[in-house]
């Protein structure tokens, strides 16, 4: 009778073992000498087609833009952010009119609004769905131009709850300068803007058109330098890598200090001052996040074009 092999499980798992460390060392070597620098390649090809990108657009809104040019694209967002754009929002009227309803005072009202429009800004699925509307203006990139229209559409609303006639050159002007963010404060004062105390909207009125035209003059330029020159926003829109994280935090952190200047001037009745920039007086008011009419009426008109 044949006597039964026995099995040799030392040897096996010796074998075992040093096929594993084999394989360990062979894919080590191939990490160590073709994927590490292969990903760093890669990297840097990235960083450099970025850089290269952000470059290109930085220069060619240098030189495309003027005062001018910039004050016409403002213009032309103030009349959209103001009458509404079809299938994307309705008219600012009925915005004001939303949020009053949902809140129990202008107060409340016009936190909730800047904490939506913030939420907005910081969502890039909100913004690319704009569609054509945002390439409207081929001067600036398309996200630009949805963030200056959400943050304007913001403003507005504001202005207008507050008792301020949204359709006046003052209350247009006033608006744009909020817009300047942190230098609201220095673009009003230096024009020449000066209220005692507490002011409105009859000494509002009384803002004489050398004084607008001044202010709307500093607000260009800052425009111009904002695009142009930083190049920080740029960063966040030409590539979208970017975007989702550098953009969104910009406009985030843009559209809190822009509605708080509107917050000061329109419900406050008070200058806004490079001191209380920092304050965070936006995020105490209760609100349901994105529930707003203009929300609804685009995911409306995406939910018609799919079907």
């Amino acid at each position: 009778m044949q006597k039964e092999k026995k099995i040799d499980f030392n040897s096996i798992k010796e074998n075992a073992m040093n096929f594993s460390k084999e394989k360990y060392g062979e894919a080590k070597k191939f990490t160590t000498n073709v994927a590490v620098p292969k990903i760093k390649d890669s990297t840097i090809s990235a960083k450099e087609s970025i850089s290269n990108s952000i470059s290109k657009v930085s220069n060619k809104v240098k030189t495309t833009i003027t005062e001018d040019q910039m004050q016409d694209i403002l213009n032309t967002l103030y009349i959209k952010s103001v009458d509404g754009i079809p299938k994307v929002s309705l008219p600012v009227d009925d915005l004001v009119e939303d949020y009053l309803s949902k809140n129990d005072d202008i107060e409340k009202a016009v936190k909730s609004l800047i904490n939506n429009s913030t939420v907005k800004c910081g969502t890039s699925g909100f913004l690319t769905s704009f569609g054509g509307f945002a390439t409207m203006i081929a001067t600036l990139p398309a996200n630009v131009t949805s963030v200056m229209y959400v943050q304007l559409r913001m403003c507005c609303a504001i202005a207008k709850m507050g008792g301020y006639d949204i359709h006046s050159d003052q209350v247009q002007t006033l608006i744009y300068a909020c817009l300047t963010g942190s230098a609201a404060a220095d673009v009003l004062k230096s024009s020449g803007v000066k209220f005692v105390n507490k002011f409105g909207a009859v000494a509002v009125k009384r803002i004489p058109f050398e004084t607008i035209k001044k202010i709307n003059q500093k607000v260009g330029g800052r425009f111009i330098t904002k695009f142009g020159e930083t190049g920080i926003i740029n960063l966040g829109k030409v590539v979208p890598v970017v975007g989702g994280f550098v953009g969104g935090g910009i406009d985030v952190a843009s559209t809190r200090i822009i509605g708080k200047n509107a917050y000061k001037i329109f419900v406050k009745g008070e200058m806004p001052t490079k001191e209380e920039i920092e304050d965070t007086i936006i995020k105490e008011a209760d609100y349901e996040e994105l529930d707003d009419i203009d929300t609804k009426t685009l995911k409306e008109a995406i939910i018609e074009k799919q079907s």
